[in-house]
């Protein structure tokens, strides 16, 4: 299998991973699977990795008959959101593959204590012999475990390492599919391959890509019915929190009151924020400064139309979103097409201006960087 170290590049901050499923042989892996690595501005990029390819039976592993296991999937992302220095921004999981978009923040594992190193390490990784139900047990447990420096420190690196993420996301199902088919052998036919986002546009389309991933392949009708999306789920916890009302007088404003209106809608919610309020005194950063979930919505609302019909009236709010991006509804548009119509991710880096990465050929001392969306930068 094939992987691209991004959670050891400095320029990344975060990365999203793709897996495609596999059953019954272990031969050796066919061209890997791309993912989108995205940078935003101020730090290091997200990345979502390209869409798995079907089993090597011919099967889908997550689909009729058990998609139950997609819920699995979606459980344990959770569970490795909330103990890994790593912020889950999107996903979209289907029958035989799997999108994540993540973030890497490897400064938050610093400042945890080595108590909460090895509380968020047995989250992940229960011990076998551990009675967790037993708080004393539990914390005699901890506490000699703290005593061994070394080990904490271990426990401390993986918890912000991308590869041990996918790990931990993939082992586990990989176990119970194993035991629910009474068989042994490879469940996932490849590791993953990670693509740097540079900029805020490619982000966006990289977001909006994932999102729209299930309602593309016809699934759903809309984009938010789609089930296991990171854009249901968001749309979901807005209305268990019952703040429904809120986002839909956020969606009649414009982009700005729109942003002041939401404030801290998604703070609670595992997924990583759209919005990023930490100047304003959010205690977790988002994605994007002043871009509400109202404005993601009606974005990838009007990207689907258009997707699908070819043509989508502009309303006011997109033609905002589209000032801010710096682009037009016609690239973007073709960006999108790009996204959507890939078979194949080639590339490391995903950008929507030269300038970007020419920087980066210019900081490994390369002539040029390979663009996931086509096209080069000369250094």
């Amino acid at each position: 299998m094939h992987t691209i170290g991004i959670e050891r590049r400095e320029e990344h901050g975060s990365v999203s991973p793709t897996a495609r499923l596999s059953r019954g042989r272990d031969t050796a892996p066919q061209a890997p699977q791309t993912g989108l690595c995205l940078n935003t501005p101020g730090r290091p990029p997200c990345c979502p990795e390209k869409k798995l390819h079907a089993c090597c039976k011919d099967t889908f592993l997550c689909g009729e008959g058990v998609t139950h296991r997609k819920a699995w999937i979606e459980a344990r992302l959770e569970l490795l959101a909330k103990h890994f220095a790593i912020s889950v921004c999107g996903f979209a999981i289907l029958d035989n593959h799997l999108h994540v978009l993540c973030r890497l923040d490897p400064g938050i594992a610093d400042g945890w204590s080595d108590e909460d190193v090895v509380r968020r390490w047995i989250a992940v990784y229960r011990p076998s012999c551990l009675d967790v139900d037993n708080p004393a047990t539990v914390q005699a447990w901890i506490d000699h475990q703290c005593r061994d420096t070394a080990r904490v420190a271990r426990y401390r690196a993986r918890l912000q390492d991308l590869g041990w993420f996918m790990k931990a996301l993939k082992e586990p199902l990989a176990r119970l599919a194993n035991k629910e088919d009474d068989c042994k052998g490879t469940f996932w036919e490849a590791r993953y391959k990670s693509i740097a986002i540079l900029d805020e546009q490619a982000l966006l389309a990289t977001c909006a890509y994932i999102d729209l991933n299930p309602f593309a392949a016809g699934i759903a009708k809309t984009p938010e019915d789609a089930p296991h999306t990171s854009i249901k789920q968001r749309v979901d916890h807005v209305r268990k929190s019952g703040d429904l009302e809120t986002l839909q007088a956020a969606a009649a404003a414009k982009s700005i009151p729109a942003a002041r209106i939401e404030a801290d809608l998604e703070q609670s919610h595992w997924l990583c924020p759209l919005q990023d309020r930490m100047p304003a005194g959010a205690a977790r950063e988002g994605m994007l400064p002043g871009f509400s979930l109202s404005s993601y919505l009606e974005l990838v609302d009007w990207t689907a139309r258009l997707c699908r019909t070819g043509k989508a009236r502009i309303t006011q709010e997109v033609a905002s979103i589209m000032t801010r991006l710096g682009t037009s509804p016609e690239y973007w548009r073709s960006h999108l097409q790009k996204l959507l119509g890939k078979t194949r991710w080639l590339g490391s880096y995903c950008a929507t201006t030269t300038e970007r990465l020419k920087a980066i050929a210019a900081k490994h001392g390369v002539h040029h960087v390979d663009n996931a969306l086509g096209g080069l930068a000369t250094g």
